[in-house]
């Protein structure tokens, strides 16, 4: 009987040993660098509205020198366009051959890169002239698309970021973006911002904001709420009008995100606070 209760405890503290490691493993595989380990949950308020183009399919949004760079999708419709943000102006466009259904698109330098969905070709543009330069191959599907001074940051659909050379376009390294539940798949535009990347979530309202350098996420913003204000603005049957949020711009002078998606009549530029979730800016009249 000794010898039975004996092994009886040794399995009851190898199990609460397990239990243990499973608790710190959640804790700890989160984060680094003194980084928050929970997800926050990140508030916003609508700072101002421009009028966007609501036949364009955004797939890439960067915002440069006062203009906004914006990559349109759709087999026939694709392009890249220079847009003035305060009244949706389209100063320059140039269109892709209809084979291409135009993806994300990146700044680097003097040059204007984009991507192409299933075709595995990405464009190279001069950012002056909208010149073709040259294109280039990759194996993947290109769905989004972001500069972080150094390396491209490309998305696929999947939950795996590729960083790739800007010159020669060669992958570098990858991550997988985990979230507390697991990998976070669907990865679409993608912006660089201080030091971490900002995701649209495809099919989503979510924006999910990513550490670089370990994948893990840091925060989400719901932006749910815009579909919420345009539907007051435009009425119900917007929703019938529109597809989902994707693009994500910075405007470093206002510290705004401007976000849209395919096919929104309007561009918000929202500030992102960290409390519980609501939309605020209502009092703004806007």
């Amino acid at each position: 009987m000794s010898i039975n209760r004996g092994m009886t405890r040794i399995i009851r503290v190898f199990l609460w040993l397990l239990v243990f490691a499973a608790v710190i493993t959640l804790f700890h595989r989160r984060g680094t660098n003194d980084q928050p380990m929970i997800e926050t949950a990140y508030t916003y308020k609508i700072a101002a509205v421009y009028p966007h183009d609501s036949s364009a399919f955004t797939q890439g949004l960067v915002y440069h020198n006062g203009y906004l760079y914006e990559g349109t999708g759709l087999y026939g419709q694709s392009s890249l366009r220079q847009v003035r943000l305060a009244d949706g102006l389209i100063r320059q466009v140039v269109t892709l051959p209809d084979q291409y259904f135009g993806e994300g698109i990146a700044i680097v330098d003097q040059r204007i890169i984009q991507l192409t969905w299933k075709e595995n070709t990405g464009f190279v543009y001069d950012l002056e002239t909208f010149t073709l330069l040259g294109t280039f191959a990759y194996p993947t599907e290109g769905w989004g698309l972001a500069y972080d001074g150094e390396l491209l940051i490309m998305s696929d659909g999947s939950s795996t970021l590729t960083f790739l050379d800007p010159h020669t376009f060669e992958p570098v390294r990858q991550v997988t973006v985990e979230s507390v539940a697991g990998p976070v798949k669907n990865l679409n535009e993608l912006e660089y911002i201080n030091g971490v990347i900002y995701a649209n979530i495809w099919l989503t309202d979510e924006i999910a904001i990513i550490d670089p350098e370990t994948g893990f996420i840091l925060g989400w913003i719901n932006l749910s709420g815009l579909r919420a204000y345009l539907g007051e603005r435009f009425g119900p049957q917007i929703h019938q009008q529109i597809d989902v949020l994707n693009g994500i711009a910075y405007q470093p002078e206002t510290g705004c995100l401007l976000v849209t998606g395919k096919l929104w009549p309007l561009i918000f530029a929202i500030e992102v606070g960290e409390r519980p979730l609501n939309l605020e800016g209502r009092s703004q009249g806007l």
